[in-house]
């Protein structure tokens, strides 16, 4: 597909706010600067050398940031893109122009329970399995995934490849008699709208209330969330992180990759966890924690630093 530069919608969808060079181009392709060729849009991330980057691009368009301080004879034959942000920018011209939704299908080796609510233009892939459970609109189930009963999706859900929704919760404990027994895990999961779930993540239901994950909230694969855990709004969990039973993540907030939250722990909206750390008491509002355990980032450094020291 060749598209216009002037055909770009400044100010609004592509946040851009000007186009130095000829706007009355056409490019094919996105690609990165250093594979791009001369009808490839690319985008660079940042202002440092921006000159140098954009001399040495074969890219004739390049999304850069507004503030950024160009030469004129670096750029007299391309066509600079000012935005105020370059990588949203870039990514909703990718996703506009270059990104091809598939057509709402059900794979015919899925096995869908006659009690499951399938709503329209979702799409299942291949090997699924779908309990009583409720898959809202424009949503996007990947092959190998498993709903069991009692899952609600809301629309525009994405469950990638091999992720598992509705498996038991870990509700063991010891009886009387010091054997181990369960504790019937009786609730569901409650999932909002414009969700992602990584491959192969896992989230438990409830044991008596649901599992809730909150709108917008994107989880990335290898996740591991326990049963009556809530997740809020727009939080990002990324690979490896464990998230334990009835702990809660508050709106905006960041886990990062193979990050622990201890069961029952509280994290704070917009806050975020750094790679590794190990979440053992309750988090405020807007904290930055790393470690094990985990510490405030002044702390943590504070503390790197005099383990440091005593090593020379």
């Amino acid at each position: 597909m060749k598209i216009r530069i002037k055909n770009l919608d400044p100010h609004v969808e592509f946040l851009i706010t000007r186009v130095e060079g000829c706007a009355d181009r056409f490019f094919d392709n996105p690609a990165s600067p250093q594979n791009a060729d001369d009808s490839s849009i690319t985008w660079i991330k940042k202002n440092k050398d921006i000159n140098d980057k954009v001399r040495s691009t074969k890219s004739s368009f390049i999304v850069i940031n507004d503030n950024s301080s160009l030469q004129a004879d670096d750029h007299s034959s391309k066509s600079i893109i000012f935005s105020q942000n370059p990588k949203l920018t870039f990514a909703r011209i990718c996703k506009k122009f270059f990104s091809e939704e598939p057509k709402p299908q059900i794979h015919d080796s899925t096995v869908i329970s006659k009690k499951a609510s399938i709503g329209e233009g979702s799409s299942i892939g291949p090997n699924c399995i779908i309990g009583n459970s409720t898959i809202g609109l424009n949503c996007r189930i990947m092959g190998n995934v498993t709903i069991s009963d009692n899952v609600t999706l809301g629309d525009n859900v994405t469950v990638d490849f091999g992720a598992v929704l509705g498996s038991q919760g870990y509700g063991f404990f010891r009886n009387e008699n010091n054997e181990i027994e369960g504790f019937p895990q009786l609730g569901g999961i409650t999932i909002g709208n414009d969700v992602y779930i990584g491959a192969n993540t896992t989230i438990d239901r409830g044991s008596l209330d649901d599992t809730i994950i909150g709108n917008g909230s994107k989880i990335d694969n290898l996740v591991h969330i326990a049963h009556n855990a809530v997740i809020g709004n727009n939080v990002t969990i990324i690979a490896n992180a464990m998230i334990a039973g009835s702990a809660q993540i508050k709106d905006d907030s960041w886990i990062a990759p193979s990050a622990s939250i201890l069961n029952q722990i509280s994290v704070g909206e917009r806050t975020k966890i750094g790679i590794g750390a190990v979440v053992l008491k309750n988090v405020p509002n807007d904290h930055n924690l790393m470690g094990n355990p985990a510490l405030p980032l002044k702390e943590f450094l504070k503390s790197q630093k005099l383990r440091s020291s005593k090593d020379v």
